[in-house]
């Protein structure tokens, strides 16, 4: 089976090779030169106050931590940058799974940089963390055919050694898209989205949630409750990308 894979990938290569999609060079979907212009996060923000406050633990501030379920967020960019909304909105409405590779190529690189390294990376500590990508309804997954967190997760998985979990967390509910929502219309619209199926396999464990942009936080804030509430101990929210926080 893998040298069949294989071999159909050569033949995609062969009959319709990548271009970057920054300067459009052949050979890849971002070449070393476009990554190298894109501007990787150094430090972790707390996800929901405004202005963006830096937390040197890494943890939502303590203000906000009173009323949030989420522990804290790694993003790795900002989402005003053209060529990563580009990126993302390729690999999420066109289907391109191969940038799944490029777009945690930036996460991993934001861990690398961050002034404190992940507590996951530490070789004793990984093992109290598991990996779990925000979930895609039925509906959604058949549109789609992969799940695009679910990618970015796995090839994250194997690069840190880090225990991924695809077959727990689920979408019980159809959503409208939350990019056409506002404020409470997000919170409403995700609400009771979610649903835990085996809460043995996080209980008293600490959470990598992965979705692509972090915008508002209502779905990583919704998915972040539910596993609490099954008995996650932290749940750390992952993306790509966060989106430029506007005034309340």
């Amino acid at each position: 089976m893998k040298l069949l894979s294989s071999f159909k990938n050569f033949l995609k290569d062969l009959l319709f090779p990548p271009f970057c999609i920054g300067c459009h060079r052949e050979g890849t979907y971002l070449c070393e030169d476009c990554f190298s212009l894109i501007e990787i996060i150094e430090n972790q923000y707390c996800p929901f106050c405004y202005p963006p406050k830096i937390v040197p633990d890494g943890k939502t501030c303590s203000t906000c931590r009173k009323s949030k379920y989420l522990t804290g967020l790694y993003f790795s960019t900002s989402y005003q940058n053209p060529l990563v909304k580009k990126m993302i909105w390729l690999y999420k409405y066109h289907f391109i799974k191969e940038l799944s590779q490029p777009l945690t190529s930036l996460i991993i690189t934001h861990f690398q940089i961050l002034s404190k390294k992940p507590e996951f990376y530490d070789e004793k500590k990984k093992r109290e963390f598991i990996l779990i990508p925000i979930p895609l309804s039925k509906k959604q997954l058949k549109a789609r055919g992969f799940n695009q967190t679910e990618e970015i997760a796995r090839r994250i998985s194997q690069l840190l050694k880090i225990s991924l979990l695809t077959n727990v967390f689920v979408k019980v509910k159809e959503t409208q898209p939350q990019t056409k929502l506002k404020g409470k219309e997000r919170k409403n619209n995700i609400k009771g989205a979610f649903f835990v199926k085996n809460s043995n396999l996080i209980k008293e464990r600490k959470v990598l949630l992965v979705d692509d942009v972090f915008t508002t936080g209502a779905t990583m804030e919704e998915a972040a409750k539910i596993l609490k509430k099954a008995g996650a101990k932290e749940v750390w929210g992952i993306t790509i990308a966060r989106e430029e926080i506007q005034k309340p």
